[in-house]
């Protein structure tokens, strides 16, 4: 991807994060961009942020919301993907104050996503490439977004990844073979904390055989 963060870039990307939700949990107000904001940081991006909670070193997933699309500064929609990841997500109740130092925060910063063009659906499965790529799945108001962290987590071969982010949209897992589904790919640049306030690193997915 021709955008790039800096390790700094990133560490505040998370910083960000961590911080507007625990103003927001302890205010109910959402933070402006603070002072000093690298300039980069206001251009357009896609983003989600994510937040595990850690259990004897495992993480699961406490919240994940973001923005697919380039609509906004990305400063910005850190701040709102932030909120809404710790109070909004339906999956979860909202996070609390005392959970903050159990949790870990992680910035995705995504690549526009571009549509996969195949003359016959089986070729998604040489397309799309695991470790390397997130999914978008769409098909009439139904749609499914994967992280590229996500098949790695959990074991996912190519197709697999396919059905999931099918399942993820509602529709059933074998509807990427369809005509009329439509898939999009994008890449992001992924930042984590190593433990909750911890040391803040960039996560390299491994690449698939």
């Amino acid at each position: 991807m021709s955008f790039e963060l800096t390790q700094e870039e990133g560490k505040f990307l998370i910083n960000l994060a961590r911080n507007t939700v625990k103003q927001y949990l302890e205010t109910g107000k959402t933070p402006k961009p603070p002072q000093g904001t690298p300039q980069k940081l206001f251009q357009h991006c896609g983003v989600f942020v994510t937040i595990n909670r850690v259990y004897g070193g495992e993480k699961e997933l406490r919240g994940c919301i973001g923005y697919p699309y380039p609509t906004d500064p990305l400063v910005e929609a850190v701040i709102q993907s932030a909120i809404n990841a710790a109070t909004e997500d339906p999956r979860f109740e909202p996070l609390s104050a005392e959970e903050l130092d159990k949790v870990v925060f992680e910035v995705s910063v995504l690549t526009p996503p571009e549509r996969v063009e195949v003359q016959n659906p089986k070729e998604y499965l040489s397309k799309v490439k695991v470790g390397e790529d997130g999914l978008i799945v769409e098909r009439g108001y139904y749609k499914g977004l994967l992280l590229p962290q996500v098949p790695i987590e959990w074991g996912w071969c190519e197709e697999e990844f396919l059905c999931q982010c099918c399942m993820k949209a509602g529709l059933p897992p074998d509807t990427w073979l369809t005509k009329d589904v439509k898939i999009y790919r994008f890449h992001a640049i992924i930042f984590e904390e190593e433990s909750p306030n911890g040391e803040v690193k960039r996560l390299e997915l491994p690449k698939q055989p």
